[in-house]
């Protein structure tokens, strides 16, 4: 499934090449037809994504809300837009540009209240302006549900996947089942602000890196990652390989029906029941 920094990456995409203009809105598919009908033709005001959430504001009560889940996906390109080919949810055609939407979990039209309601039920998102992380941490530092699960709850933190929650634990050495409750208030601010700048380079890059300078392949003469996700990674789906950073051969472990990765070395046992407060968060990769 897409974690935030990809739909947030659509927002301003789709924002610079739809925003502001009529739009034309179809389903090809005819499972959008309704709600395709209800804002073809109505500018497009903004576009915006709240955690794993896209929003398509035309008007106060007229928002298309979409949530791509485990296949759906956006092809677009410049204009002309060929004939639409497989199931297309949505399509939409602006001045220079068309996008098609396929196989998403949500494709509807919302009011204003619904997508209140939307919000409501979501944690903050790390790159959102308006994100509070001691909202996060409130709910956090009175759970006994391991850190891991908790990171992946989007009503406590919108917008954090697999990929990230297992790479911020690995550079802060958090053990993955520690309970919520053992970290230390200082360690949870370091974890946000890294989350915060991981996923904005993930916006800018358009693809998840988490491995400091000194660790990446150029720096250490290792063969680059293989990976159809892309990007440079300490754990996730590393299973049996060596710790870029210790040489421990990375653990794979199903919780909440997640797979889950770490380092048994720099993420050691002892911690899970009290990780210790650290004075600086790791650097993140440079933009």
């Amino acid at each position: 499934m897409p974690e935030g920094h990809t739909l947030h990456r659509l927002a301003r995409a789709h924002q610079r090449r739809f925003g502001g203009a009529p739009v034309e809105v179809s389903s090809p598919q005819g499972r959008f037809a309704a709600g395709a009908s209800l804002v073809d033709g109505q500018v497009l005001r903004r576009a915006e994504a709240y955690g794993k959430h896209l929003f398509h504001v035309y008007g106060p009560d007229t928002v298309v809300h979409i949530h791509l889940g485990l296949y759906g996906t956006f092809s677009e390109a410049e204009l002309p837009a060929p004939a639409p080919v497989g199931q297309v949810r949505m399509r939409l055609v602006g001045a220079t540009h068309w996008a098609d939407l396929r196989g998403p979990t949500a494709c509807e039209v919302l009011t204003g209240a619904e997508v209140a309601a939307v919000r409501t039920r979501l944690g903050p998102d790390p790159l959102r302006r308006d994100a509070d992380p001691e909202r996060v941490w409130s709910r956090i530092s009175r759970s006994r549900t391991p850190i891991a699960v908790l990171l992946l709850d989007q009503a406590v933190l919108a917008g954090v996947g697999n990929v990230y929650r297992a790479e911020v634990l690995f550079r802060h050495g958090i053990h993955p089942l520690a309970p919520g409750r053992s970290l230390h208030h200082p360690l949870w601010t370091e974890v946000w602000t890294d989350l915060v700048d991981l996923m904005r380079l993930g916006v800018r890059r358009g693809r998840i890196d988490t491995v400091r300078p000194e660790h990446l392949p150029e720096a250490t003469g290792r063969a680059p990652r293989q990976d159809r996700h892309g990007g440079e990674v300490y754990v996730y789906r590393r299973t049996g390989q060596p710790c870029l950073l210790c040489g421990t051969p990375i653990v794979a472990h199903v919780l909440a029906a997640r797979n889950l990765y770490w380092c048994p070395t720099c993420q050691p046992e002892s911690q899970k029941s009290n990780p210790p407060p650290k004075s600086l968060p790791p650097k993140s990769p440079p933009p």
